[in-house]
């Protein structure tokens, strides 16, 4: 099964006077499980209809641009506030939510959901399936005030507003619900690159997801590794890269990302990942855990005896008594060596 798929295949789904997105759910993308991706593109004073999804909570990432994120949850809770580049939000399952573009040219959002299926519910659709006596009841108005509403059978999507939203100083606050990623220090610090984390030691908010900003580079490396219990799936927001994975039969999945393309690995599966060129390889990592597992190279393997090493890689001890031991995971390894093939 292939765990990657490129950007020159992802096309739009859905497209309107208000924006775009591409969807990458279990049927579009095989290999997906407990996740999926939506890249939002919402043009000028697009908004992305109100709406809701019935089993899946939502994690957004601005990859570019300025955006208004309005919700209304259970409990009449009421968030409003802005997003802007690098900032990440989180909308939970069943909230009913809209997103605007109130910056210049277009806005860039990733959405990852916890669900390989996510369904949703747009406001236009639902709104119309109701009749005017039933919507008249509700509001204790006439029915023939509803009468020359239109009724749509399939959801808006995205629209584009004459005028966008009018800002209010409660707009800047800041919620619960969004989260400064990129403006955050990295918990994860080496030469070869860094590691910034929304999860739930730092967002407690997040019950289902989390998102690493990784950042790797000309000389870094993301160690082998594996994440018990975590499925991940990656986005390339910058760079080109290599990244090699291993499934259960053994068959190995080694594959080149550049920008705009996207990844999947499922729980466990062993892996690594590497920059191809001088400038960094910038990757978006969305995981199915709210504090995603992590094991190593550099601190798991040299915690088995060297004869044990060596015995089961035919080789001489010494090979693995030169190795060095780490009591913890360096995650990030410096890339002295010249790429192989």
């Amino acid at each position: 099964m292939h765990h990657h798929i490129s950007a020159h295949n992802l096309k739009p789904q859905d497209v309107t006077d208000g924006g775009y997105r591409i969807k990458l759910t279990k049927s579009s993308f095989p290999a997906l499980q407990g996740m999926s991706f939506y890249k939002l593109v919402l043009n000028e004073k697009g908004v992305r209809e109100p709406h809701w999804h019935a089993n899946a909570d939502e994690l957004g990432y601005c990859l570019k641009g300025k955006l208004l994120v309005s919700f209304f949850g259970n409990g009449n809770s009421r968030e409003i506030f802005i997003v802007e580049s690098g900032e990440v939000f989180f909308i939970p399952s069943g909230a009913l939510h809209s997103i605007e573009n109130i910056g210049k040219g277009q806005a860039e959002v990733l959405l990852q959901f916890s669900n390989e299926e996510p369904e949703d519910f747009g406001l236009s659709t639902v709104f119309g399936m109701f009749s005017d006596a039933v919507l008249g009841n509700t509001w204790d108005v006439e029915a023939s005030h509803f009468r020359p509403m239109k009724r749509v059978e399939k959801e808006t999507f995205a629209l584009k507003l004459k005028e966008s939203t009018p800002l209010t100083k409660e707009m800047h606050y800041t919620s619960s619900y969004k989260f400064s990623l990129e403006a955050s220090q990295p918990p994860i610090l080496a030469n070869g690159g860094m590691a910034k984390v929304a999860r739930n030691n730092v967002w407690p908010i997040l019950r289902r997801q989390a998102l690493y900003s990784l950042v790797l580079h000309e000389s870094g490396m993301r160690e082998p590794h594996w994440h018990p219990e975590t499925a991940e799936m990656g986005y390339v927001a910058k760079g080109r890269g290599r990244m090699s994975i291993q499934s259960p039969s053994g068959q190995v999945d080694t594959y080149i990302m550049q920008e705009g393309d996207l990844y999947f690995i499922p729980k466990a599966y062993p892996h690594h990942i590497e920059t191809l060129e001088k400038t960094d390889l910038h990757l978006l990592i969305f995981f199915d855990q709210p504090m995603p597992q992590d094991i190593g190279f550099t601190g798991s393997v040299k915690s088995f005896p060297d004869a044990v090493l060596s015995g089961l890689m035919q080789s001489k001890e010494e090979v693995f008594k030169a190795l060095p031991i780490h009591y913890t995971d360096l995650f990030i390894v410096d890339k002295k060596k010249p790429l192989d093939k």
